[in-house]
C-alpha cells in the first residue's frame, strides 16, 4: 500500500484546491472552536462538496456531543471521524456504528509508555494516529509543530494501518518515514505560513516529498531483500 498522504485543518477553497490537485489521498476539516482552523458547518460543507470523490474526507473532533456529531454526519458527510480527545474505545465504536463512518483516533506519545493506551483502540478503531502530546500549558490537543520521537514507534504492528502526526514538515519529513514507517502522514502546521493559514506551495512541496520518500524507502526495502 502506497503512503497515504493527509492534509489537514484546511480552511478555504484556494488550499483545499492546491491539496486536491498535488494527490492528497486525504483532507481534514477541524470542528474544535479552540483551535485557530476551526471551520463552522457552513464553509465545512461547501469545501466537503469540493473534495467529495477526489479524496477521503476527515471530520476532527475533540470530545464532541452528540449535537455537533449529528450536524457534521447531517452537513459534511465525512468519511471518518478523527477523534483527538478523551474518547473511549467505546465511544469510537459507537461513533462509527452511529454514523456509519470510518474512525481514526488520535493517541498522544511522549514516552514508549503511551503505546499502552493504544491496543483497546486498535481493536475497534479503523486505524490509528500518533501525535505528539500537547505541552502541559497547552489550549488544544496536538503536538502543535513539535515532533515526538519517532523511534518509539521503530517495529510497532498493530495489524492495521497507523498514521504519523505532530510536526511534520518538508525537513523532517523523509527521515520521519524511514525511521518510523509508518502507513500515512498527516500535517497541518507543516504547511502553514501563519498560524492557521495553510500555503498552497507548501502543501505541494510536502505532497511531492512524501511521495518521494515513500519511493525512496520502497527502493531500500527492495533492495535489502
Amino acid at each position: 500500500m502506497s503512503l497515504i498522504v493527509k492534509i489537514c485543518g484546511l480552511s478555504e477553497p484556494e488550499t483545499l484546491e492546491a491539496a486536491l490537485d498535488a494527490g492528497a489521498d486525504m483532507v481534514g476539516l477541524v470542528f474544535f472552536e479552540p483551535s485557530p482552523r476551526n471551520v463552522d458547518l457552513t464553509k465545512a460543507a461547501e469545501l466537503a462538496a469540493r473534495a467529495r470523490g477526489r479524496a477521503e474526507l476527515a471530520a476532527l473532533t475533540v470530545d464532541a456531543d452528540a449535537k455537533l456529531l449529528d450536524a457534521i454526519a447531517e452537513q459534511v458527510r465525512p468519511d471518518w471521524f478523527q477523534l483527538h480527545g478523551s474518547e473511549t474505545p467505546e465511544a469510537a465504536v459507537a461513533i462509527r456504528e452511529t454514523y456509519d463512518t470510518r474512525v481514526m483516533k488520535a493517541i498522544a506519545v511522549a514516552t514508549s509508555a503511551d503505546l499502552d493506551r493504544v491496543e483497546p483502540y486498535a481493536a475497534v478503531v479503523d486505524r490509528i494516529l500518533f501525535d505528539a502530546r500537547a505541552p502541559k500549558d497547552a489550549t488544544r490537543p496536538g503536538g502543535l509543530g513539535v515532533p515526538f520521537d519517532w523511534r518509539i514507534l521503530e517495529g510497532l504492528n498493530l495489524g492495521k494501518p497507523f498514521v504519523l502526526s505532530g510536526g511534520l514538515n518538508l525537513g523532517n519529513l523523509a527521515q520521519a518515514v524511514r525511521i518510523a514507517r509508518p502507513h500515512g502522514v498527516d500535517v497541518s502546521s507543516g504547511v502553514e505560513r501563519a498560524l492557521g493559514v495553510k500555503d498552497a506551495n507548501m502543501i505541494r512541496a510536502f505532497i511531492g516529498a512524501a511521495r518521494g520518500a515513500d519511493a525512496s524507502l520502497r527502493t531500500a526495502v527492495s533492495h535489502a531483500g
